[in-house]
């Protein structure tokens, strides 16, 4: 019993550290020039793409990759030789799980074994004041269901090339956590949609940032 104790204990600590971090799926594919004469972008966006101070807010964190990347915005975007286009959303899944779990026969709580020694109640190995003394009941396997939200975060960033529209760049980034605020998340779905730019094409990566490092 005191290996399956540890075992929960040590399986409860490593959710908990998981908690803090973002794991993400990166898939670029890209035919990025070796060497790029103009390397100015501007921003694009669809006709039905709502505008306003939460996209400039996106575009920014853009922006700033883009600037580590070398990458220079024009300042006409009729003068731009590269075109930035994105799309981020947040969709919601309720998630129903149904696990077979140890209950106390006697008291119908989580069973932990049989009774204890303590010394403010006396009594012996096996004996529990809570349950007299020949210690707790048998284990009883009952069907326990959880029910909790799930959020889905995708962000799709292209980089195209102006005249020609030929794409150079385009990046998904998938996650699924307990957060489901895009303004909060999607710093980190940015930074890890340039991780390694331009990186190998085709070949889905694994990104893991801590949620409370700077954006």
């Amino acid at each position: 019993m005191r290996i399956v104790v540890c075992l929960i204990t040590t399986l409860c600590l490593l959710l908990s550290g998981c908690a803090s971090k973002i794991r993400s799926e990166v898939t670029a594919f890209h035919q990025w020039p070796a060497a790029m004469a103009d390397k100015t972008f501007s921003f694009v966006q669809k006709e039905d793409e709502p505008a306003g101070l939460e996209r400039q807010s996106y575009e920014n964190l853009i922006r700033a990759e883009l600037l580590k990347q070398g990458l220079r915005e024009a300042g006409d975007a009729k003068d731009a030789a590269l075109a930035v286009s994105f799309n981020a959303i947040v969709n919601a899944k309720d998630v129903r799980l149904v696990e077979t779990v140890l209950v106390d026969s006697w008291s119908g709580m989580p069973w932990y074994g049989p009774g204890y020694y303590s010394p403010y109640w006396g009594g012996w190995p096996g004996y529990s004041p809570f349950y007299g003394p020949f210690g707790s009941g048998m284990p009883v396997a009952r069907q326990q269901e959880r029910r909790y939200t799930v959020f889905y975060r995708e962000l799709k960033l292209k980089i195209n090339e102006t005249l020609a529209g030929q794409p150079l760049y385009e990046v998904t980034v998938r996650s699924e956590g307990k957060e489901g605020n895009l303004a909060k998340i999607l710093p980190y779905l940015v930074r890890s949609a340039f991780a390694e730019f331009p990186g190998k094409s085709g070949i889905p990566r694994i990104i893991e940032m801590k949620l409370d490092a700077k954006p």
